[in-house]
């Protein structure tokens, strides 16, 4: 396969010799030439940077602008494009054109080492280091999910950090490097996914900008080359959006399905350049953010359809400046009967949390519990999932809102892993081109409009507190619209587009592999119980049953029936609505076996933070 790479010399350590990456010449190359390249025939001073992701190709020389699943893309593919039920989570990639096999590691794999018992950078990356990913490990991630998964998925969230990080001292990252780095995983998402029709929803990272955390109010330098970079993956009517604060929405599914890519750098407390979403300063870019966002949610309710927020930063009290972090989750609890779920990347842990009507009610009694900051994020996690109530049925299911954080594609400080979900198309005719018209979803659309007519609005917030002058002028004490919550919704109850379950896959032998032992994606663990992997023993018909994964993507002990248990299979999730994540909560508060699976698969076998 040909494709397009680029030569360049190597900077030395002086700064003034890094030479931005879009002076680097284009040349014809295997699209894998990278992996063959006999490092030990590379100096320092003179090593050929070979970026095999196909950088500095400009966009308008990509495909054209994404209109997701739209009838155009599906007419000129040989078959009609068939909805799968399955779409693909990736993050945090931080391909390094630096990277050295056999470097040191406190050189953030850039320089030979010194010293002998410094283990050195591996072949396709560094394990549990703090080393980012080699253009081997990310070529390859990509061509393994082109061979094994885009004929199976509908469609691509990938919630960036797309640039190395700037941990070399002697090699300071430029901004030119980081957009050049971004030009050229985008250039491959597009060829991998979007020029098979597969809708790809990325979003800004922390380290896809420079100074590192910061982005000031839009429009901006920074969001005008993004849109430039991004222009095929958002759609016409979010050019206005992305150019004035870097967030857009799109259809991933015509008239059913919608992605919202959130800017989550207006909502982080590093980023020094906002305000944080006062309650007095409306023109915050937090809170003009949070504006467009409610007015999202009010449209695509208002035409029942589905929405899944994907971002970078993960919500929580921590990461997020609070009157940021409570507008968002009263957003998340309104909308509960639109949003399936939150998608996030930044902490490379894989985990969830929740959101809680507790955390933005303000009543006299209640108090913030917090924990110490010396808390590893497994205990905090812990901790809040042994405070939520019990029997589950006596929960007000609509107080929750969910939030799912992907572990990452770079192996620091872990090994390196994506996550394939499964959702609900049951009912539906599968061809997308006829999803906006197919019988079964105008019928889900009519009892939902019907529902919501009859609706009585929940959840009027206790607010004593706000009689306080110090309070007044906080978002808690505006909260007065009702919430939209619908125990008949996909995400409380399983139904049309209700999130089923997931895949996790990640790579644990990284170390191992090298120029003769090439390397592998394995399954690390699923949410399903191991009776949803084949069609169930009454009917046995394999010709019409969805597999929740692939046959052939399964090791070989679960590709036949009749397995009773497995470790591959520790939750035993039915679905993965609201209810059943509080359950597995409960169950990780009191069951110290899968507490210590749950640990197991956050960290990776790594430090704990």
């Amino acid at each position: 396969m040909q494709g397009l790479a680029l030569s360049a010399t190597k900077p030395t350590t002086a700064v003034s010799t890094l030479l931005p990456i879009n002076k680097f010449i284009l040349v014809q190359s295997d699209a894998l030439a990278f992996n063959h390249l006999p490092e030990n025939s590379l100096t320092m001073g003179t090593r050929s940077l070979i970026f095999t992701l196909g950088l500095c190709c400009i966009a308008s020389f990509a495909s054209p602008t994404q209109i997701v699943l739209d009838t155009s893309l599906v007419e000129h593919q040989p078959f009609p494009r068939k909805l799968h039920g399955r779409f693909l989570h990736i993050t945090d990639i931080h391909p390094d054109p630096l990277y050295e096999p056999g470097a040191s590691q406190a050189s953030a794999c850039h320089h030979r080492p010194n010293l002998k018992d410094d283990r050195p950078a591996g072949y396709y990356g560094t394990p549990y280091s703090a080393c980012d990913s080699p253009f081997r490990l990310t070529n390859f991630t990509l061509d393994f999910l082109d061979e094994h998964w885009a004929s199976e998925i509908d469609f691509v969230i990938w919630t960036g950090d797309n640039a190395r990080h700037d941990n070399d001292k002697d090699i300071p990252r430029s901004l030119d490097e980081i957009y050049d780095l971004n030009r050229a995983v985008a250039k491959k998402m597009d060829d991998v996914f979007l020029k098979k029709g597969i809708p790809v929803v990325p979003s800004l990272g922390n380290n896809d900008i420079s100074p590192h955390n910061r982005l000031s109010a839009g429009p901006n330098n920074i969001l005008e080359v993004f849109s430039s970079i991004w222009s095929t993956f958002i759609p016409p009517t979010s050019s206005a959006s992305f150019h004035k604060g870097g967030y857009f929405s799109t259809e991933i599914v015509p008239d059913a399905v919608a992605a919202i890519s959130l800017n989550t750098l207006y909502f982080y407390k590093k980023n020094h350049a906002v305000e944080g979403c006062k309650y007095a300063d409306p023109k915050d870019p937090g809170n003009i953010h949070l504006d467009w966002l409610e007015e999202q949610l009010e449209g695509f309710r208002s035409r029942q359809m589905q929405v899944w927020l994907t971002g970078h930063v993960p919500p929580s009290e921590k990461g997020f400046f609070p009157e940021c972090y409570y507008r968002f989750v009263e957003l998340n609890l309104r909308f509960q009967d639109t949003i399936l779920g939150n998608l996030y990347g930044h902490q490379n842990i894989d985990h969830f949390s929740f959101l809680d009507a507790d955390d933005i009610d303000m009543s006299a009694e209640t108090l913030p519990t917090g924990t110490l900051s010396s808390s590893t994020l497994f205990d905090t996690l812990i901790a809040d999932f042994s405070e939520i109530p019990e029997p589950l049925e006596d929960v007000h299911y609509d107080k929750y809102a969910v939030v799912n954080v992907n572990a990452a594609i770079v192996p620091n400080p872990y090994i390196p892993s994506f996550r394939i979900f499964t959702y609900n198309t049951t009912g539906l005719s599968g061809f997308a081109k006829d999803i906006g018209s197919d019988p079964y979803l105008q019928m889900i659309k009519a009892t939902q409009r019907q529902r919501a007519l009859n609706h009585e609005p929940v959840h009027v917030l206790k607010k004593p507190k706000c009689e306080r002058k110090k309070f007044r002028k906080t978002w808690r004490c505006q909260f007065d619209k009702p919430w939209h919550s619908d125990s008949q919704s996909p995400s409380r109850r399983n139904s049309l587009w209700s999130p089923l379950g997931f895949a996790q896959f990640y790579m644990p032998r990284l170390a191992e592999f090298n120029e003769s032992h090439g390397p592998k994606f394995d399954l690390e663990y699923m949410t399903f119980p191991l009776s949803n992997l084949h069609p169930d023993e009454e009917t046995q018909d394999n010709t019409t049953h969805q597999y929740v994964i692939p046959l052939r993507l399964l090791p070989e002990e679960l590709r036949q029936p009749g397995a009773v248990e497995s470790e591959y299979t520790p939750y035993e999730l039915n679905d993965l609505t609201i209810p059943s994540w509080l359950d597995l909560a409960t169950r990780l508060a009191k069951d110290k076996e899968l507490r210590s699976r749950f640990k197991e698969f956050m960290y990776m076998g790594g430090v704990q933070k």
